[in-house]
């Protein structure tokens, strides 16, 4: 049987939560620092290194990670291309609850419990509205004020 490469953006992936969290975060570590390590992933996902270790061998074997025993380890292109995505669909939400004026303490939590549920067409059409509303301010300041009159 042969193997074709998913689309990160639009095929069903079947990744877990906590794959793609670990990705993002990872994308995350190895823009700032050029690597990654178990104990800085551990510590920033507030994970135990055992856990984020057992994970980052896991992801190795499904090819998002290049990994090696006691070293850094970096995202290889389907990684990175998985990882970006999860940060441009967790932006696009961000970005629309902090338009509608919620909280940034509300946007976080409401972000982070819908982000890994939305089809790839909920989430065009969100990018589409943050978009419009980016582009026509008065549209956005209109739908505010009527939210706010009820």
């Amino acid at each position: 049987m042969k193997r074709t490469a998913r689309n990160p953006k639009t095929a069903s992936p079947g990744r877990s939560e906590s794959t793609e969290d670990h990705l993002e975060r990872i994308y995350e570590l190895t823009e700032e620092k050029g690597y990654a390590r178990v104990a800085d992933l551990a510590a920033s996902l507030r994970l135990s290194r055992s856990a984020v270790s057992n994970m980052v061998r896991r992801l190795a074997k499904r090819g998002f990670v290049n990994y090696e025993r006691y070293r850094g380890f970096t995202l290889t292109a389907e990684g990175r291309a998985v990882a970006r995505h999860v940060k441009e669909r967790h932006q696009t939400l961000a970005e629309m609850l902090d338009l509608l004026g919620l909280s940034p303490d509300t946007v976080k939590q409401e972000v982070e419990a819908v982000e890994h549920h939305l089809r790839p067409e909920t989430l065009r059409m969100f990018a589409n509205l943050v978009r419009f509303w980016r582009q026509h301010e008065e549209h956005l300041q209109a739908f505010l004020k009527f939210s706010r009159a009820k």
